[in-house]
């Protein structure tokens, strides 16, 4: 999709107009092992069953499944690389970075019940055929729609402050976004984004895992449904399956949530705009 000799637009260009960071144009195979890289994916496959794994735990399953692992080798992979949080303990990827203020969990007791009022977001960890990468997601809690996405090779800030970006200019703030207190959300540059949009900021209580559960959700049917399906090579190969993905999610999935019907559905049906065709099927 990227022509690198283009003489009228740079790759910076046809990367924004393509709504793929550079960094992932530009992502190359991780030095990992291709035993370490197995290794992440049994982890990714493991947590989704069982979140409250911490490293102890899992060391211990991936022993009994014949694996020859450390509890030092799986705390790198584990937290460091996939960023993954146990629910009972708080990883060094989901710690608010020095300096970085931190907000109350506004969810408990509230009736959410109309789009747009409340909002979560969560980076998730994409296994590659020869590498890795990273995956952030911007969802409507009521309808559960996904309102705008982005794949990185790194888990700093930036593409999530991208897709917070896209979400608002397409469809409106909304009046509370809800994420973990991870170091991304925790960023001046993402609570800035929020505060001058007038957005109330919520975030989940340390290893909290069932505070965003709806997006929580939305990986494991990601995953089991379409990652772990192909053996992507390249970034742009994982944009685009992610893009298909999404899309068939949006407006043809049924959800069991929403009476079986598809999220983008629900939620032009109850928000006051007009649905736009066309910037619906731009949109992740």
């Amino acid at each position: 999709m990227i022509e690198p000799n283009n003489s009228i637009l740079s790759i910076g260009q046809q990367c924004k107009l393509l709504s793929i960071s550079r960094s992932s144009f530009y992502y190359t195979a991780k030095g990992e092992t291709a035993q370490n890289l197995d290794l992440m994916r049994r982890i990714d496959e493991q947590f989704l069953e069982t979140p409250f794994f911490g490293v102890r735990q899992m060391t211990w399953h991936l022993r009994n499944d014949g694996h020859l692992v450390n509890e030092k080798r799986i705390r790198r992979l584990l937290m460091r690389l996939m960023g993954l949080m146990p629910i009972y303990q708080k990883p060094n990827t989901s710690r608010p970075a020095k300096g970085h203020k931190t907000y109350p969990y506004l969810l408990k007791g509230l009736r959410v019940d109309r789009p747009n009022q409340v909002w979560c977001a969560d980076i998730t960890y994409l296994p590659m055929r020869r590498g890795f990468l990273y995956l952030v997601a911007i969802m409507d809690w009521h309808t559960r729609k996904v309102l705008a996405w982005r794949i990185s090779n790194t888990l700093e800030a930036d593409f999530c402050v991208e897709a917070l970006n896209e979400a608002i200019h397409k469809f409106g703030p909304p009046e509370i976004m809800n994420t973990d207190q991870g170091s991304q959300f925790t960023s001046f540059a993402w609570t800035d984004r929020l505060r001058r949009s007038g957005v109330r900021i919520s975030m989940d209580g340390k290893g909290r895992y069932l505070d965003n559960i709806f997006i929580e959700r939305l990986w494991r049917t990601l995953k089991y449904e379409c990652v772990y399906l192909h053996a992507w090579e390249t970034g742009s190969e994982a944009k685009a399956g992610i893009r298909k993905w999404m899309t068939f999610y949006n407006n043809k999935r049924p959800h069991s949530a929403l009476g079986g019907r598809p999220p983008a559905v629900v939620y032009w049906l109850r928000n006051d705009k007009t649905q736009p065709d066309q910037q619906e099927q731009r949109v992740a």
